[in-house]
């Protein structure tokens, strides 16, 4: 006889990363979403929003979760939101995990025959771990996507700045002409810049909120440039080739050390994979050793060995360049 559960498990997950995402883009549009390369500022503006209050509301979705910090539990997934740019404030992020949670044991309940505590239990880690797993996606996601986009953006600043245009004017003319979300980004600097805000001191502020160490070298290039003079053109240049270079070893320290992490999560994912399989095939299996005193310890031993290894393996790929 074959057992659904583990089946029912997975689709409740997958389920509920699907609701997750479609409220996301109910609520704020599909604008929002990174899978959509429109320049998300100029679509506000384009609509007649004024400039002054899409700053804001930019500002007020990039720097809310940072705030919320001090909240407990919710300090492990504010930098991830933060850097993803969730648009949903930390209380409704909250608000969505208890919701979630609660619709995993509904889920749970008519699915499944698992006991009240463990259904408790796999509601919360459901609703808690599939908000985080959204959030650490999108976040990933959105700074790949800014890593691949800034030296084309620099190179592009650089050729404004041949041409005449002062640096303030060479990043509105990167805010128009890249796409989401580096032009988001850029476009808050330009606005910024309008209304009074050092350009390199706000650089050096968005560097510091997504933790992107080539921003940094933008932001102190800036300054040092303001400071004590030189070819901007001529610098960025320069430094538009380190970071090309840069992403290029990331790539290869990448490529190199693939096949260590796959090994690490081949080698913690197959029993895993073994004991579903078994329990699918023949649910009785372990029929004889379930009541042994010693059987849940061993879970939680051999767990802690997989998670181990694991931590050990990205330890070791762990590579800095």
């Amino acid at each position: 006889m074959l057992s659904a559960e583990p089946i029912i498990y997975g689709l409740i997950f997958v389920g509920v990363l699907v609701l997750v995402e479609g409220v996301y883009l109910t609520v704020f549009g599909k604008s929002i979403s990174l899978n959509n390369r429109v320049n998300r500022r100029l679509e506000m503006l384009h609509k007649g929003v004024r400039r002054d209050e899409v700053l804001e509301k930019l500002r007020k979705e990039m720097h809310q979760h940072m705030r919320s910090q001090t909240i407990p539990l919710y300090s492990l997934l504010a930098k991830k939101a933060q850097v993803a740019a969730i648009a949903f404030t930390p209380i409704q992020l909250m608000m969505m995990m208890g919701a979630v949670s609660v619709l995993a044991f509904v889920g749970l309940t008519i699915g499944t025959d698992a006991t009240f505590p463990m259904r408790v239990v796999g509601g919360i880690v459901m609703g808690v771990g599939g908000i985080f797993f959204w959030v650490n996606s999108k976040a990933n996601k959105r700074m790949s996507m800014l890593e691949e986009q800034l030296p084309d953006a620099i190179e592009l600043i650089v050729r404004s700045l041949k041409v005449g245009h002062p640096f303030s004017s060479a990043i509105s003319i990167v805010s128009k002409e890249v796409k989401d979300p580096l032009a988001t980004e850029f476009g808050m600097i330009a606005d910024e810049a309008a209304y009074g805000r050092d350009v390199g001191e706000a650089l050096k502020h968005m560097a510091d909120r997504l933790d992107m160490q080539d921003l940094r070298f933008l932001a102190v290039a800036v300054s040092i440039q303001q400071q004590s003079g030189g070819n901007l053109a001529e610098i960025l240049a320069g430094l538009s080739k380190v970071i090309r270079a840069r992403f290029r070893l990331f790539r290869r320290v990448a490529a190199i050390t693939a096949e260590a992490k796959w090994s690490g999560k081949f080698l913690s994912g197959f029993p895993v994979a073994a004991l579903i399989f078994i329990q699918v095939t023949d649910p009785n299996y372990y029929d004889d050793v379930l009541d042994h005193p010693w059987f849940i310890p061993a879970c939680f031993v051999v767990g802690g060995f997989l998670a181990g290894n694991l931590f050990v393996m990205r330890v070791l790929t762990n590579i800095k360049v």
